[in-house]
């Protein structure tokens, strides 16, 4: 398991358009989301140990915000030619089995990925109705091996100032996750390849 931060995206930054496929083959886009107050993205996938730590979390926290209004995708970048747990198939048995109440996206060419300057598994990126970036950073301070409880503290007080329509404070933490699994040679030249 390689730590990896994620990159801190300047705040302020347009959300960058996608269209993806969930594993069904349902295609999915930001625009389907354009009246909702907030949009949260998160790049995500099966396999990360950080990803299982906070899973039941993050669906709470999924259930409680989507009821508010904030709108949530959940995109898998990772090759799955690398991390076969991380295929479409198992993406689907992966939202089946523990109710995701989100679309989960496959980023199969990356290129999401790489607009979003995501670089670890989890790494969230919450956007405000204009979709311009406020909150990128960790879900809480719990991590695989700690004794931290998973509460999805920093994330929930963002989401909060987003559906209140204040701007969250700006002093925000990286998340810190296992690193996207690139397609060999295809690692952006700013994640350190």
């Amino acid at each position: 398991m390689v730590r990896t931060p994620s990159m801190m995206v300047p705040l302020g930054s347009v959300a960058p358009s996608f269209v993806l496929p969930d594993p069904s083959g349902r295609k999915v886009s930001d625009r389907d989301f354009a009246d909702a107050p907030g949009l949260l993205v998160v790049f995500w996938c099966n396999h990360c140990p950080f990803v299982k730590h906070v899973r039941e979390g993050f669906v709470r926290f999924a259930r409680e915000y989507g009821e508010r209004g904030l709108a949530i995708v959940a995109i898998n970048s990772n090759d799955a030619d690398t991390v076969p747990a991380d295929a479409p198939e198992r993406m689907a048995e992966e939202a089946r089995i523990h109710g995701f109440p989100f679309p989960y996206l496959v980023d199969e060419t990356q290129r999401v990925a790489k607009a979003y300057q995501a670089a670890c598994t989890p790494d969230f990126f919450l956007f405000d109705r204009e979709r311009r970036l406020v909150y990128r950073g960790q879900f809480d301070d719990a991590r695989p091996g700690s004794d931290v409880e998973v509460t999805g503290a920093d994330l929930r007080i963002a989401a909060d100032a987003v559906l209140e329509g204040r701007i969250p404070d700006q002093r925000q933490r990286p998340a810190l996750g296992c690193n996207i699994k690139w397609k060999p040679g295809e690692a952006p030249s700013w994640f350190g390849a």
